[in-house]
């Protein structure tokens, strides 16, 4: 198997782990997944997966739930996410 494979399944994997610890009120534990996942495609010269980007806040590494610790607005042409710590994240329609 490829170095990059292993890689990208472990990346999946813990934003899978994120994902459930986050909706089992684990934050503290949701964001030490996320650290690893972000250490682990750093050190492997891989970008992470839209899915993770999207879901996951730049400056405190929280696994975002819309309405839970992140709110979600609409504007012109772009979505914004915003974390309870008051990191935004914006992108494009798609």
């Amino acid at each position: 198997m490829d170095t990059d494979s292993i890689a990208r399944e472990r990346i999946e994997r813990l934003r899978e782990l994120a994902q459930a610890a986050t909706v089992e009120c684990h934050e503290e534990r949701a964001r030490r997944y996320v650290r690893r996942a972000r250490r682990i495609a750093e050190r492997n010269r891989l970008s992470l997966p839209k899915q993770f980007t999207r879901f996951t806040c730049d400056r405190c590494d929280a696994y975002l739930r819309p309405g839970r610790n992140a709110r979600v607005r609409l504007q012109d042409d772009h979505v914004v996410v915003t974390c309870d710590c008051g990191g935004q994240s914006r992108y494009r329609y798609e």
